[in-house]
């Protein structure tokens, strides 16, 4: 059977598993419990995709510059818990403020010497990692009913899922073979998958399974578990004070014994209320995270996906049902969802190369004004500064986490999902 072959068939076929329910569980009641370390790595990054999607909206303008009057109205377009010319205005490493040409009284704003030569080392980065982020995306339209997405779903998720900002003509002209733009019923244009590719198709929790197994046995253990034969356990790390819950681990237990379902597989077949399908969600959301730059994203960027990835009306209840595997932070008046395995005393496990260029871009907005005229002095040494600020935060927010994390109880049901319908 060659690739068209399969890609079409992936539509209609529905494995034996998706056949047997189950409703075994016995539930646990649980509570959310604050953890300072992801609250605050959140709270960084906020301002920090804000920058970005200035630097970006600047970068796109005809003009070079933006002015005060086109920047007033952005705050909840950029996440922001301030208005936008104080936000901008912190950081003149980054941002140049000058009158306008023409209208002296009208503010302007565009990037200065450093902030452009943090954009072309941005722009090599994106084409040293460019078959990684067409692999990421191909996933991501993989793991969809019909290999497909709204481009207005998928244009919010470009920072997490680190796409090029004009990832929608750049790589659809230079990768006909992986996508096309098509025009949905709805008039929505829309990024379909042109083929199907196998070999992007193991999850990374198959993956993980495969390094723990080693040798021929990852084969035959592959194809057990695309029969629903094999168990693969998610990693979990709960919130101190869960460990000692008999109830949660017999809980954590059975579930771990259901069928592990790709997310890569059609689900069309299983009961929306059987426990095999709560586990195929939490595989589903599992693995849309973990192909995000920093393991996490914004629980309403997950909702515009509900339909196309097949998930129940009120899924965001999984996060909070599952704190060993996700993590809710209400920080910067929204709520993000994180995974948990992502993160280790207060720092990403494997950081992307654009998350180290990022790191490296907040280190330049942090400056302040005294490298704003010496940017080929700040990049010589550039790497060393931000390797020592990381290290140092690295081991500040691990002890807060240690000695803090836990403190704080609160009602799952009240607090975190009052917004839930």
């Amino acid at each position: 059977m060659n690739s068209k072959t399969k890609f079409l068939a992936s539509f209609t076929k529905f494995p034996l598993h998706n056949l047997q329910q189950y409703r075994t569980i016995a539930k646990v009641r649980l509570k959310w419990v604050k953890n300072r370390s992801l609250d605050h790595i959140i709270d960084v990054q906020t301002d920090l995709k804000a920058a970005c999607l200035i630097k970006d909206a600047i970068i796109r303008s005809p003009t070079g510059y933006l002015t005060s009057k086109s920047l007033l109205d952005s705050q909840n377009l950029l996440g922001l818990t301030v208005p936008t010319m104080r936000f901008i205005r912190r950081y003149p490493s980054l941002f140049e403020e000058y009158p306008h040409p023409k209208y002296p009284s009208l503010a302007c704003f565009k990037l200065t010497q450093l902030g452009k030569m943090m954009q072309e080392m941005e722009m090599r980065v994106f084409e040293e990692c460019e078959g990684d982020i067409v692999e990421r995306l191909c996933r991501v339209l993989m793991m969809t009913k019909n290999k497909m997405l709204p481009l207005q779903s998928l244009h919010p998720l470009k920072w997490d899922l680190g796409l090029p900002d004009d990832f929608d003509r750049s790589l659809v002209k230079k990768y006909p073979d992986h996508f096309r733009v098509v025009k949905e019923i709805n008039g929505l244009n829309c990024l379909k998958l042109v083929c199907w590719r196998d070999e992007f198709s193991v999850s990374m929790l198959q993956k993980m399974n495969d390094k723990n197994i080693g040798g021929d046995n990852s084969v035959s253990g592959y194809r057990d578990f695309k029969r629903g034969k094999a168990a693969l356990e998610f990693p979990m790390s709960f919130p101190r004070g869960y460990g000692a819950q008999k109830k949660v681990k017999a809980w954590m237990d059975e579930f771990q014994k259901l069928p592990y379902i790709s997310p890569y597989e059609d689900s069309r077949g299983i009961d929306p209320d059987s426990e095999l399908m709560e586990k195929r969600v939490v595989g589903v959301l599992h693995e849309f995270l973990g192909l995000t730059i920093y393991k996490k994203t914004k629980r309403n960027y997950l909702r515009c996906l509900r339909e196309e990835l097949n998930l129940p009306h009120k899924f965001t209840r999984i996060f909070t049902r599952y704190p060993g595997i996700f993590y809710l932070s209400l920080k910067c008046k929204t709520t993000t969802v994180a995974l948990r395995e992502g993160y280790r005393r207060g720092r990403l496990v494997d950081p992307h190369p654009l998350a180290r260029h990022r790191d490296k871009l907040y280190y330049v907005m942090r400056t302040g004004l005294i490298y704003r005229n010496k940017a080929a002095d700040m990049l010589t040494h550039l790497n060393n500064l931000v390797d020592n600020a990381e290290d140092n935060a690295g081991e500040e927010e691990s002890d807060e986490e240690e000695i803090k994390a836990g403190d704080e109880y609160y009602d799952s049901e009240a607090e975190i999902d009052s917004d839930e319908d």
